[in-house]
């Protein structure tokens, strides 16, 4: 029986094919997307295929044109995403060799609707972690391997703490002795980690719109929060010092946005933030955290390290129309690269 593709508008049978498979995250909820589709100013196509009538995955993709060029992405650029890509439905109940054949055919019928019937020049797929990669490379995608940071958590967090580097567990003990306390925040804190981003940004010499974020995280908060959703921040005598968001779905918990650099000397705050929140995730159930990364910037892969976390792959993967397409599509990336490098 063959598989076919159909877009859809039915949340909740969205909804449910997320929740029965392990490469379903919070992003790939429906709220989380239609809100995606309002700030990045893209058009969501949220594809469902079919084997008969019967569901078998599911595949976000946002189109956005880019001057003479059709473009589709999983997740869009400026969504504060890293990953999304497709999600096979019940994943963990097929057998090994169902699971790539099923996947493999969903994604032709996928890219026979994308370079057929909507004519795409360019594709970019970044799929979830744990995500078995081998059907893009078959359906001829350009795939690289990306590792974000994975923490299998305790009941006990002490097991954990004994297993932080040992650098940090002083950092993290002596900030205490300072004064540091952790909060559990509220939209003003989601407020000032939002600016205190912004600030990181303009000394790094990019140039984000004032808003940068604004109305985006103020609509995720309020579908969001507080129940897939917790804003930890730092104090030093009741001022704000540093902080993080942490998203939770499932059995899964991870630092989503946060951490800002601080100037402050002889104290750790993020070092502590982000212990108190593995912490948090431990006592209440959790089963993962993740310190969620491409493994691209070798400063920011040392710091996770000092967490002992296990790196997990995800893939972004590529494609285009034509070669005249790659050719302009890479050209235009280094274009991007040099305007922001200066």
């Amino acid at each position: 029986m063959s598989i076919h593709v159909e877009s859809t508008k039915d949340s909740e049978l969205w909804n449910r094919i997320v929740e029965s498979s392990p490469q379903g995250t919070i992003f790939h909820l429906w709220e989380w997307l239609k809100i995606v589709e309002k700030y990045t100013e893209t058009k969501l196509y949220p594809l469902i295929g079919y084997k008969g009538s019967t569901p078998i995955g599911i595949y976000p993709l946002f189109a956005q044109k880019i001057k003479f060029i059709k473009t589709y992405f999983s997740p869009p650029p400026k969504a504060l995403l890293l990953y999304l890509g497709p999600v096979i439905a019940n994943y963990e109940t097929l057998k090994e060799s169902k699971k790539v054949s099923l996947f493999y055919n969903f994604q032709k019928e996928v890219d026979e609707f994308l370079f057929s019937e909507l004519n795409a020049n360019y594709v970019r797929i970044r799929t979830s972690p744990y995500f078995e990669c081998r059907p893009l490379i078959w359906s001829r995608y350009d795939v690289k391997p990306l590792y974000t940071y994975m923490i299998r958590l305790e009941k006990d967090p002490e097991v954990l703490w004994k297993k932080l580097n040992r650098k940090t567990r002083v950092n993290i003990e002596k900030t205490k002795r300072e004064g540091v306390i952790i909060e559990m925040g509220d939209y003003d804190d989601l407020a000032y980690l939002r600016s205190a981003l912004y600030s990181r940004f303009e000394e790094q010499g990019f140039r984000p719109t004032k808003d940068y974020y604004k109305s985006y995280l103020e609509e995720l908060f309020k579908t969001f929060y507080p129940e897939n959703m917790k804003i930890f921040v730092a104090k030093q005598n009741g001022e704000r010092i540093g902080g993080l968001v942490t998203l939770h779905y499932r059995k899964w918990a991870g630092l989503w946005i946060g951490l800002p650099k601080t100037k402050l000397t002889g104290i750790y705050p993020n070092d502590l933030v982000q212990w108190e929140a593995i912490k948090w995730a431990c006592n209440e159930g959790y089963e993962k955290y993740e310190l969620m990364d491409s493994g691209e910037n070798p400063r920011l892969v040392d710091y996770k390290s000092n967490f002992n976390p296990e790196p997990v792959p995800w893939f972004s993967a590529v494609k285009h129309s034509s070669l005249a397409f790659r050719i302009v599509e890479r050209m235009s990336h280094i274009v991007r690269s040099k305007r922001w490098n200066g």
